[in-house]
């Protein structure tokens, strides 16, 4: 974790592609969203979960503030064939009550493709 990861791109083709087991892959949303005033929440659909994939592994909440696309942290507990564009997740928007601070600024905001962890720079 001090070190940045490596990764691999990969493209999904129309015929599909088989996600393995015990791997973490990481895809990201088509939509760019941003909200100042609602806190986000991410979460997979239940269709897709009952074949075993799960959408996020712990990153479901967004902060108020954050501009950019999702990145989502994929797991499966089976072998699953995936396609392109197949809606996986949904996010929905809660309330804010009470005085807060938008989060406009940090490692991930305004990113533009799926972000690995950049945890390292904490240590930096």
């Amino acid at each position: 974790m001090k070190t940045p990861n490596p990764t691999r791109r990969l493209t999904i083709p129309e015929d599909g592609l088989v996600l393995e087991p015990g791997r973490l892959y990481l895809g990201r949303t088509r939509e760019y969203t941003k909200t100042d005033r609602f806190v986000p929440m991410l979460e997979g659909r239940s269709s897709t979960g009952r074949l075993g994939l799960f959408i996020h592994v712990t990153a479901g909440f967004g902060d108020v503030g954050f501009a950019g696309y999702w990145t989502l942290e994929i797991f499966c507990v089976q072998p699953i064939r995936i396609y392109p564009g197949v809606q996986i997740c949904q996010i929905y928007y809660h309330d804010i009550l009470g005085d807060y601070t938008p989060y406009h600024s940090g490692k991930y905001q305004n990113n533009t493709g799926i972000q690995p962890s950049l945890l390292y720079r904490d240590f930096e």
